[in-house]
């Protein structure tokens, strides 16, 4: 699949998005997501910090992605994949937190992940715009770097976790919920711009998704559905995704009549879907 679908969608006409930062000079940003509005800080000083530090500001597709999750004609809430049940994981959050923001009300629980520098502003934002109240200690997580552990900050169905795809362990502790195993959907908006990040993001993808094989106590035969969304940069970098991801998983790309049209190829925006390969067997014979 790979090859053919890069070809496919970068012999389109993708206009220039820049890098796609919304405003990387502005401390404060004013959006409107669904209908609601929003106050989401971010920070040009981490941005220009030496080191990948691109989560700090807030990406053009976030709001686009946000919009399109929430629609009730999403293909994700038809099928049942999205339900009021549903606990869903973000993988590289980044500071704004905006697509847990706009989900978590129509969602069990909804897990916001990335790099511990974005701790501070992730949780500013949701104590400034989420109706759940405000952040609570609920312990720690298992990790893969001994000695350490992170404090877990809660808004009730919206919660920060510390997690790096490099060192940190994928555990059915990220829930957050002792009766809650695995989750029904990852996301990943716009984490796909470091070729040394790919095979670290697909992992922590495939790692996460084979919390569902391995629950026995989950009943529903359901798979983990891995939604990546991502603007349309390099054809290499998009490639080296594409072919690193189908070795772990099954792939469909979202048609255009399925997005909203701010997410549409035409803008050079594209979501994929993921089921990791065996997934659904694994469940039928558990």
């Amino acid at each position: 699949m790979a090859p053919p679908e890069t070809f496919l969608l970068f012999s389109q006409d993708i206009p220039s998005q820049n890098l796609g930062f919304v405003d990387p000079r502005s401390a404060t940003l004013d959006l409107n997501v669904a209908g609601k509005d929003y106050v989401i800080h971010q920070s040009p000083t981490i941005l220009n910090r030496p080191g990948s530090t691109t989560g700090a500001v807030v990406w053009k597709i976030t709001p686009l992605v946000a919009d399109w999750l929430v629609r009730s004609d999403n293909p994700l809430w038809m099928s049942g994949v999205l339900s009021p049940a549903s606990s869903v994981l973000e993988l590289g959050c980044g500071i704004s937190g905006l697509n847990g923001l706009v989900l978590a009300p129509l969602v069990a629980r909804y897990i916001l992940t990335d790099q511990s520098y974005v701790a501070k502003l992730v949780e500013k934002n949701i104590e400034e715009n989420s109706p759940f109240g405000n952040p609570r200690q609920l312990g720690t997580t298992s990790q893969k770097r001994k000695g350490k552990s992170s404090a877990v900050h809660s808004k009730a169905e919206l919660r920060f976790q510390p997690l790096d795809w490099e060192l940190d362990e994928v555990a059915p502790s990220l829930t957050g919920n002792e009766n809650v195993k695995s989750f029904d959907a990852i996301i990943a908006c716009d984490c796909i711009y470091n070729d040394t990040l790919i095979r670290p993001l697909v992992q922590t993808c495939a790692d996460v998704c084979k919390l569902r094989s391995a629950n026995d106590d989950n009943p529903s035969d359901r798979p983990t559905i891995c939604i990546v969304a991502q603007q349309l940069r390099d054809p290499e970098i998009f490639e080296a995704w594409i072919k690193e991801f189908s070795a772990y998983f099954r792939i469909w790309r979202v048609p255009d009549n399925a997005l909203t049209e701010g997410l549409r190829l035409n803008p050079g925006f594209v979501v994929h879907l993921g089921i990791l390969q065996g997934a659904a067997e694994i469940r039928n014979q558990s």
